[in-house]
């Protein structure tokens, strides 16, 4: 197969770094790519929410199938124009991928069709918002609607900060129509988890879970990111457990989403929290996550095209994911500043020879080549991963990884997967 994969994360690396060791794989292409996924892919300067560009790339290249790996694509119909030109894709169409793009619909799906969640409504009026908070106790959990790039979430702490929080949606209009509609949540206690099921809108293929890393600083201070880290799998989650997170989240969010007439293929990927009365939903995301994936990829022993394809096919329920038992551990380097303002163009030293660590891979995120140099190119900048017989070995390669890569400013979570290896 000759696949192309949008996108230019660290997402997107793992995925074609897996993907270019499938046998089934005959050639590899990226848009636009960066230059870890240039090793294995060839790249092409054509912008992801360039639709024309993309359809335009994938006839002449005669592409077999297109994996879209970022959400603003998927939410603007990319797959429903490569559909429509007869060009498969990976993801799901504009309609399905209004899981991720509205937090709203997405609620009022689950409370409609009994997946597990907790309480929320959705206001676009502020004194409405407000109002409401009444009915809840703090903390308060405030989202912006729609497509915020991982930042339209508060945990306010108060009732001030939480109106502080909707004035910035609703009056401030921080994130311009993604912020429109807000959500307003009851704040669960548990731990989180992330879970991810390939499916082709009817069969549900359960892959492993695992646990991300939100905020920026260790001991989850600070503000929210895009992710600092992550690991899998999740020790903490036992068997009946994690039955029941694919039973009644994943295969019934795709069962409901089977009966409002929309078939959802792809990917989803659901955020949880675990409580005592067992898993709720957080939010939904209609791809693969961010670091999540740089976790989950490592581990993978199947056919990666041929499971994508299948599910763009109809015929997932044929395969079932193999998985090493091994343990991956996933450390963000980010630029100073970042979640904040930062500086982008400082080159990164070190990445040989932190690649050059037994069982550990370089993902890059935002990088790009400057004169033959890999430089920095945004807030999250590359992932380190690390395989390991236990959380221990993998976490230990992994941080000996990063302290051999360096660019200024740069800075990272020193407790990812602490929690795992002090628990033994």
């Amino acid at each position: 197969m000759r696949i192309l994969v949008i996108g230019g994360g660290g997402r997107e690396h793992a995925l074609v770094w897996r993907l270019a060791q499938n046998p089934t794989v005959d050639r590899l292409f990226a848009a636009p790519g960066n230059p870890g996924i240039a090793v294995d892919a060839t790249c092409v300067p054509v912008d992801p929410d360039d639709t024309r560009g993309i359809v335009d790339l994938v006839r002449r290249e005669s592409i077999d199938l297109t994996v879209v790996g970022p959400e603003t694509p998927l939410v603007k119909g990319l797959v429903d124009e490569l559909d429509a030109e007869g060009h498969r894709a990976f993801g799901p169409t504009r309609d399905a991928a209004r899981i991720e793009g509205s937090k709203a619909w997405a609620k009022e799906l689950c409370h409609k069709y009994g997946v597990p969640a907790g309480r929320s409504r959705s206001f676009t009026d502020l004194d409405t918002a407000i109002a409401y908070l009444n009915e809840l106790e703090s903390p308060y959990v405030i989202k912006a609607d729609g497509l915020a790039a991982g930042k339209g979430v508060v945990i306010a702490d108060d009732r001030s900060d939480a109106i502080a929080a909707l004035r910035v949606c609703l009056i401030d209009r921080a994130f311009g129509e993604a912020g429109a509609v807000v959500l307003v949540e009851e704040h669960l206690t548990g731990r989180e988890v992330s879970a991810f099921g390939l499916t082709d809108g009817r069969e549900v293929v359960p892959l492993v879970l695992a646990q991300d890393f939100k905020r920026a600083g260790d001991g989850d201070m600070g503000p929210n990111t895009g992710g600092m880290g992550a690991y899998s799998p999740v020790p903490w989650v036992d068997e009946g457990m994690e039955r029941r997170i694919w039973d009644e989240v994943l295969v019934r969010t795709v069962r409901a989403m089977e009966s409002e007439g929309v078939r959802y293929a792809g990917l989803l990927y659901a955020g949880l929290m675990v409580t005592e009365d067992g898993p709720k939903v957080l939010e939904f995301n209609c791809r693969f996550g961010d670091p999540e994936t740089q976790a989950i990829v490592p581990r993978l022993r199947s056919d990666l095209g041929e499971m994508l394809l299948a599910s763009v096919e109809g015929n997932i329920g044929n395969y079932k994911a193999l998985w090493a038992p091994d343990v991956c551990v996933t450390v963000v380097l980010a630029s100073g500043g970042y979640p904040g303002p930062y500086e982008t163009g400082f080159v990164i030293d070190g990445l040989d020879e932190a690649g050059a660590i037994d069982d550990v891979v370089i993902f890059h995120a935002g990088t790009a080549e400057r004169r033959g140099r890999v430089v920095t190119a945004g807030g999250r900048v590359l992932a380190v991963s690390a395989l390991g017989a236990t959380a221990e070995e993998a976490r230990d390669r992994a941080y000996q990884a990063c302290s051999r890569i360096s660019f200024p400013g740069m800075h990272f979570r020193r407790d990812i997967a602490a929690d795992v290896t002090e628990a033994g």
